[in-house]
């Protein structure tokens, strides 16, 4: 019991040490947000702000249009990850209660896209949405993130927890197929859902590379792009960027912090299949 014990308080302390070297980068550019730029660049480096200053929030908002910025990554997000939790769900639950010719190789199909870089369709992307005339468009932005084969699977695993007797009772009951998918399955995946929603809405609004692309109208910008232009190419100063880099990091950490438990449900409820 003595050593159980012991191995229980390490395993707690590597946890913990391994959580504040992962949280010290947003805590240093939280720090930094808060410097006057002779502290940022002194040496040796000050981990607290000598003295305390919003300056760097006040530029953050006056050089560029953080909000509009914020607003343009909150409808990407949000459309995009709408979308992905509508397909998921429904090719989840075709996957895992029907069978028909061809099921197996599409669904290895659909996980294989998961191994190809994104990196190496993006000029073939761009090309499409630029014949399209979709350039500046939230359509153009959002339409590399409206489904994910990861939440396929995911909601495939987590209909596969449910028995198909269940589903056969349903049919005995009068429940046809699309009643029983909005009626008795969905309601009792709300865990998984929001799981799907959250991941999906974190992904695409921490996303730089496209939205940089298929952009070229200041207004249109999304807020990852929006950050790199309160850097002064003239002189390092850093203040700006790091504010802007918290003032993003602020939806993120909310979602995460208010939904906490039904991502931890959503993530386990497709791990075991009875």
């Amino acid at each position: 019991m003595r050593t159980k014990k012991i191995s229980d308080i390490l395993i707690q302390l590597l946890c913990i040490f391994l959580a504040l070297l992962i949280l010290f980068p947003i805590f240093y550019a939280f720090s930094v947000s808060l410097m006057e730029q002779k502290d940022v660049l002194s040496n040796p480096p000050n981990l607290l702000p000598p003295t305390i200053t919003f300056e760097n929030y006040v530029t953050a908002f006056t050089r560029t249009s953080l909000m509009r910025y914020m607003f343009n990554s909150f409808v990407i997000a949000t459309v995009a990850s709408i979308s992905r939790v509508i397909l998921a769900t429904m090719a989840g639950f075709s996957f895992a209660f029907f069978e028909f010719r061809g099921k197996k190789v599409l669904f290895a199909l659909t996980m294989a896209t998961i191994m190809i870089p994104p990196d190496v369709l993006i000029v073939s992307n761009f090309s499409t949405i630029s014949k399209l005339g979709l350039i500046n468009t939230y359509v153009g932005m959002c339409s590399i993130f409206l489904v994910s084969a990861a939440n396929i699977f995911l909601m495939r695993q987590s209909f596969l927890t449910f028995s198909k007797s269940l589903k056969e009772a349903a049919h005995m009951d009068g429940c046809g197929n699309v009643r029983f998918f909005f009626t008795v399955l969905l309601p009792v995946s709300k865990p998984i859902l929001v799981t799907v929603f959250i991941s999906s809405f974190v992904n695409v609004w921490n996303q730089y590379v496209w939205p940089m692309l298929v952009t070229n109208q200041n207004e249109m910008r999304t807020i990852q792009v929006g950050i790199t232009m309160l850097k002064d190419r003239e002189s390092a100063i850093f203040g700006p960027v790091m504010a802007g880099v918290v003032i993003t990091l602020i939806p993120t950490v909310l979602v995460f912090v208010l939904f906490q438990r039904k991502i931890v449900s959503g993530m386990m409820s497709g791990a075991v299949k009875e």
